[in-house]
């Protein structure tokens, strides 16, 4: 992997996120997380286990810089954790209306954590290992993607970012991963970035992060994102970084 690449399997104690993620082992899954460089802006990603069957995932972006608003990430991660447990740990549960209260708990506790408004678009997942099912809330986030043999399907929007409303939800929604699906997450500073490496000064967009989804070989959920990102740096060039890039993979094996 190149060096300006960090990897969410193997992360050092560097500022990331409040406590480093190490994802879990996943029965017939492979699932990463890479990031371009030190991180400057609110992107936070993190992954637990949070019963024997199921695993949670969430890609988020804090509204601010990083030195500001780390209180702001420390506090929605704990959120995400315990309340993930709380929510999705016993067998026979909704799993949609865990995630719609998964995402309020979240969205209050932000508002919360930061006084006031702090805009925070949102993917928030729970894999069954067993089923191969998903079910998220995408809350104004970058819409998700997921590869199997129909083609590139995108996860659009459920709600508003987290972060603005008290009382605001985000509907839930299940979808099925067929043998060798991939779903990709990127930031919003993957489709923002610019492409003043190649001149030109459009963005990089999500069309072009559907094209490489599309064409790229689906080996391992660390290449695919090192993929991703390695055509965004050659799309920006040199320029300096001015946002977060991360991508999260979750490929289902069998």
């Amino acid at each position: 992997m190149p060096s300006l690449f960090n990897s969410g399997k193997r992360q050092p104690t560097a500022q990331v996120e409040p406590v480093p993620t190490v994802f879990p082992s996943i029965v017939g899954a492979d699932i990463a997380a890479v990031f371009v460089g030190n991180r400057v802006a609110g992107d936070f990603y993190d992954s637990i286990r949070v019963s024997p069957q199921r695993v949670l995932i969430g890609l988020l972006d804090v509204a601010g810089r990083r030195e500001d608003n780390r209180n702001i990430l420390t506090g929605t991660q704990q959120i995400f954790r315990t309340a993930g447990v709380e929510l999705f740990s016993k067998p026979d549960i909704n799993e949609t209306d865990a995630m719609t209260e998964l995402n309020l708990r979240l969205n209050r506790g932000l508002i919360e954590a930061a006084t006031g408004v702090r805009s925070c678009p949102a993917f928030i997942a729970c894999y069954h290992e067993v089923f191969g099912t998903l079910v998220y809330t995408n809350a104004g986030h970058t819409p998700a993607l997921l590869r199997d043999t129909t083609g590139v399907t995108e996860l659009d929007s459920t709600g508003l970012p987290l972060g603005l409303f008290s009382h605001a939800t985000a509907d839930s929604r299940i979808v099925g991963l067929e043998k060798g699906a991939a779903l990709l997450l990127v930031s919003r500073g993957v489709i923002t970035c610019e492409g003043q490496g190649n001149g030109s000064s459009d963005e990089f967009g999500l069309t072009r992060v559907k094209h490489f989804l599309q064409s790229a070989p689906i080996t391992s959920a660390n290449d695919l994102c090192s993929t991703i990102l390695n055509s965004v740096h050659t799309f920006a060039g040199d320029q300096p970084l001015c946002d977060d890039r991360t991508a999260l993979a979750l490929i289902r094996t069998v």
